[in-house]
């Protein structure tokens, strides 16, 4: 790879190009980092050739022992290397650039991994049947038919049957009911906090602000459900998202605000 310049490699989307909750966490991390670097757009017919030709390791093992590929990957030319899967993208930047701002305070790599893996089965799981459709009817359309048959192999459902109208209001129940554990966490340190660690910024909000920014895309910031969120548990979620607007560029052209 002869580029001078970090490449992130995301799926485009046809609305919100930017729109997956996996590649904004590495987007957010060098927006944050102020590094600057390009997007390679990838559909997802052909995220699986992209990083087998360059040599990205697969992000998981199938039970059927096949290797599974996924966004995001990330070039980086100080290291003349390909990183894959947004944690380990995350660490990598935080050990390869030393004098950017950080996100991992001493000690916290695996309290960060063990939030994640909290936020899965408190939160996400709950979320992911809601955006299936919204995510699929985004996406151009050789990624969307791609994604629909593999989701919903995985689903083992239609994406039509997984949220129905009539469910979703109690399946949005569930998500404020998990989301209300980390306000509780959260709420420990103190009046006027925002960030799970406390005043400062840390990769546990990079990790929430990037599926909030998901739903927040994919549902609309107009819309009646994105309002409601951003009304819970105090106001907690939207005052993060208010936050996190200023690492929001998307092709790194701009130089990233520095937090005030």
């Amino acid at each position: 790879m002869s580029s001078k310049v970090i490449i992130l490699y995301d799926i485009p989307g046809n609305a919100a190009k930017a729109w997956s909750p996996n590649v904004w966490k590495a987007r957010y991390v060098l927006n944050y980092k102020g590094l600057p670097y390009k997007t390679e757009w990838v559909e997802y017919p052909d995220i699986a050739d992209v990083c087998k030709r360059v040599g990205a390791e697969p992000t998981a093992i199938r039970r059927d022992g096949t290797p599974y590929y996924t966004a995001p990957i990330l070039y980086d030319p100080l290291t003349n290397s390909y990183v894959s899967d947004s944690l380990n993208i995350a660490l990598h930047l935080e050990r390869a650039y030393p004098d950017t701002r950080r996100l991992f305070p001493p000690g916290t790599e695996a309290t960060m991994s063990m939030f994640h893996d909290a936020l899965r089965d408190k939160v996400l799981r709950h979320i992911l049947p809601l955006m299936m459709e919204h995510t699929h009817a985004q996406l151009n359309p050789r990624s969307a038919v791609y994604f629909r048959r593999t989701r919903e192999a995985m689903f083992k459902a239609k994406f039509e049957d997984l949220a129905p109208q009539a469910k979703q209001e109690q399946m949005w129940k569930k998500v404020r009911t998990g989301l209300g554990v980390f306000d509780g966490y959260m709420e420990v340190n103190g009046e006027g906090s925002i960030f799970f660690m406390g005043d400062g910024v840390t990769y546990a909000d990079v990790i929430l602000a990037g599926w909030l920014c998901w739903v927040r895309n994919l549902w609309g910031k107009d819309g009646k459900e994105w309002k409601e969120i951003v009304r819970w548990h105090g106001g907690r979620w939207g005052r993060i998202m208010t936050e996190f607007e200023k690492w929001e560029q998307v092709e790194g052209t701009e130089t990233p605000k520095a937090r005030l």
